[in-house]
């Protein structure tokens, strides 16, 4: 399970901290899918997967992301983490706002064969949103 837990780490932290793409041919299965409500399809294979990295890459192009806990039973890592990052770039139609932003996740990733086969991710979408002023902030009674 450490082993698990370790292949996960590698990854997020080369992905996010070193920017190193190449870790996905080593690290995720080719036939990976990724499973995030934020999207409308499910995220297929390697090329899937950098894809939608480099989507936010480009529009925080100072993103980072830390790991604030990880659980690994059997297969499964449970990684929950946070994202910041300053929105430099267009992100799903939304125009740079300069606003810097910082969102929680939970990530499960299922691994097969020494590999990240599979992983559905739920993060703060809609806090993220706010933060860019896309979407208005909850009025409090």
């Amino acid at each position: 399970m450490s082993a698990n837990k370790e292949i996960v780490r590698r990854l997020i932290e080369g992905v996010w901290r070193d920017r190193n793409l190449g870790l996905v041919d080593e690290l995720v299965a080719p036939d990976y899918v990724g499973h995030n409500p934020s999207q409308p399809e499910p995220i297929n294979g390697r090329a899937g997967f950098k894809q939608d990295v480099g989507m936010y890459q480009s529009a925080y192009q100072d993103a980072t992301i830390t790991i604030d806990d990880q659980i690994a039973e059997g297969d499964y890592v449970v990684t929950r983490w946070t994202g910041r990052g300053t929105h430099t770039g267009e992100l799903m139609g939304i125009a740079p706002t300069g606003k810097e932003v910082t969102v929680s996740g939970i990530t499960i990733s299922r691994l097969a064969g020494g590999k990240i086969a599979e992983t559905w991710e739920l993060f703060d979408a809609l806090g993220m949103l706010v933060q860019l002023g896309a979407v208005p902030q909850l009025a409090t009674a």
